[in-house]
């Protein structure tokens, strides 16, 4: 199918770099935006965010993944053990190792900053 869209100029620079990566881009996007509001953290995204807002190190070690993302975690290892990943479920997990292995930095960081101010 084609589709047309008006892309804002400040967006062409960096959608320009990986045109060949469009489908994904989008498939990602809507993804994240699809995402119902639950308990937990819904997406990737939501994580990041958390994380960047600089959290009490008690907030950080009770981050936990909603239901829904757990889900579609389970669900990706599933199909690795079975069948294994196309391209895109690929990319998906990579980046779920990447924000699993930031949330873990930020724990440790987080268990050291309470024991320091315990002493």
């Amino acid at each position: 199918m084609e589709v047309s869209l008006n892309i804002p100029d400040e967006l062409l620079p960096r959608l320009h770099l990986h045109k060949g990566k469009l489908a994904q881009i989008l498939s990602l996007g809507l993804r994240e935006i699809e995402a119902k509001p639950s308990e937990g953290f819904t997406g990737l995204a939501d994580v990041l965010e958390f994380l960047a807002g600089l959290p009490t190190p008690e907030e950080t070690l009770h981050l936990r993944p909603s239901s829904q993302l757990q889900a579609q975690i389970e669900q990706l290892l599933e199909k690795q053990r079975e069948q294994g990943l196309n391209a895109e479920e690929a990319t998906v997990w990579q980046q779920y190792e990447y924000v699993e292995h930031l949330v873990r930095k930020a724990k440790l960081s987080a268990l050291q900053k309470q024991q320091c101010s315990c002493e």
